[in-house]
């Protein structure tokens, strides 16, 4: 539900930017191979302590030496291409694009400079899939146990929670708003092919985790078959442009290698992924640990959305204001007991879609892990650690309206019932740069705070 607290409720350039280049007069292969190898020479002359690495620049975020962040930077924004691969390219992305934005009936220009595009159900990049071909999107499940449509309750208001629909419009019934994916967006990525998905790393609740650094919550050691919390909504800010701030949950099973499946939904801010520094509204799933299934929101074949009034990518407004008003959402994910797919409700009783159960493998059973909380790369481009803020920016002690939270959390059981979490506990990668603590009381039940502004004095 989309609520503002009004009181204390708690008792608690990768751009290329390579538009085509003209040529101009005639450029043979030996200028422009002279003219790159200049440039090779230039970089390197003042980088010496890069030549051992290159070719390791891919697992940069693996070996924190700052040389390779700082050359995986350099590479992204400084690459030249001869005419020929250029075009391919450009070729391969135009291509992708073609698959990803499908035939729209209406278009709707948001405020914030997004597209989206009216698109007809059947038409979605989900049926793209070789398992959903032909298939058609199902009826809405019975919900959880225990699951209330939340009324507001005093000092709260019912706020409109994505900014594209400021414009007032809407799209039709039998279509869904999807996100326009630009050649810039693609081009900010580290290839097409990692175009949407996350950097191929493990989910660990036990170690830092090469460049990725975390401040959750969890329960494990059950069968688990969905989640469901509250969160604020913060606008952190972001220091790197190939660097994140996130709040999810994870819904988890598998082991941590290979076989990881997961099912995630909470709200972002990715400069790389969408060009600004927007909290936006994702979803994200995986079947083999980040390799080569999955992707965000609508960006592969896989998650079915259903609703027309929901862009999955879409900004989110209002945000949270540190001693003000605190904007929250809430998130339901949850196992259908007949079909076995999994289902997404966001705000106050709005079916999104569902993860349909025939593209996971551990997942098609339960889960044996959730997680709540928050999630920042740490590429130390600067040689220190990031100021990239987690939550708030604010650390966990500071308490209601000033730091993060998730309230109201639980879990459902294999009864199809939403119960309190049991044995919560809680990690954070590195205490002293984002922290966290948790709690319950009666009418947050379970709930922790979370967060932090990165680089400090405790956090050099």
């Amino acid at each position: 539900m989309a609520n503002f607290h009004r009181e204390k409720t708690e008792q608690s350039c990768f751009c290329f930017d390579f538009t085509r280049r003209q040529e101009q007069g005639k450029c043979t292969k030996q200028k422009q191979r002279r003219q790159t190898e200049q440039t090779t020479m230039l970089y390197f002359s003042f980088n010496p302590q890069i030549l051992p690495i290159i070719f390791l620049v891919l697992f940069s975020t693996i070996f924190p030496a700052t040389s390779a962040a700082q050359f995986d930077n350099f590479r992204r924004l400084n690459q030249t291409f001869r005419p020929g691969e250029e075009s391919k390219k450009m070729r391969l992305i135009k291509t992708h694009l073609m698959k990803i934005n499908k035939p729209a009936v209406k278009t709707i220009q948001s405020p914030d400079g997004d597209i989206l595009d009216c698109v007809m159900v059947h038409h979605q990049p989900a049926f793209d899939h070789p398992d959903l071909k032909g298939a058609k999107p199902l009826d809405p499940p019975e919900r959880p146990y225990g699951h209330h449509h939340h009324h507001h309750d005093a000092g709260m208001e019912s706020e409109n929670y994505q900014l594209w629909s400021l414009s007032g419009e809407y799209c039709p019934e039998g279509t869904i708003p999807i996100r326009r994916t630009t050649e810039q967006d693609v081009l900010r990525a580290s290839s097409v092919q990692r175009f949407g998905r996350k950097i191929v790393k493990p989910v660990r609740r036990d170690a830092s985790n090469g460049g990725h650094e975390h401040a959750v919550g969890y329960v494990s050691g059950e069968q688990y078959y969905g989640a469901k919390a509250s969160i604020n909504v913060w606008d952190p800010k972001v220091t790197d442009r190939f660097e994140f701030s996130l709040s999810q949950m994870w819904v988890i099973s598998g082991s941590f290698g290979d076989d990881l499946n997961t099912i995630e939904a909470g709200w972002q801010v990715s400069p790389e992924l969408y060009g600004d520094n927007y909290p936006r509204f994702f979803t994200y799933w995986t079947t083999d640990a980040y390799q080569a299934t999955g992707c965000y929101n609508l960006l592969c074949s896989g998650f079915v959305q259903t609703n027309n009034k929901i862009a999955i990518g879409a900004a989110i407004s209002p945000t949270s204001s540190y001693n003000g008003g605190q904007f929250d959402i809430s998130l339901l994910i949850w196992k259908d007991p007949k079909h076995g797919n999994w289902w997404l409700e966001f705000g106050s009783g709005v079916l999104v879609g569902y993860w349909p159960a025939n593209l996971f493998t551990h997942l098609r059973d339960h889960a044996s892990m959730v997680q709540f909380g928050g999630e920042v790369v740490n590429s130390q481009a600067s040689g220190s650690h990031t100021s990239t803020e987690m939550g708030s920016g604010h650390f966990s002690g500071e308490g209601f309206g000033k730091a993060s939270y998730f309230r109201n959390m639980q879990v459902v059981d294999w009864d199809n019932s939403l119960i309190p979490l049991s044995n919560l506990k809680v990690l954070a990668d590195n205490p002293n740069c984002y922290d966290i603590r948790g709690g319950v009381n009666n009418v947050w039940g379970n709930y922790i705070y979370y967060g932090g502004p990165g680089k400090n004095p405790r956090c050099p």
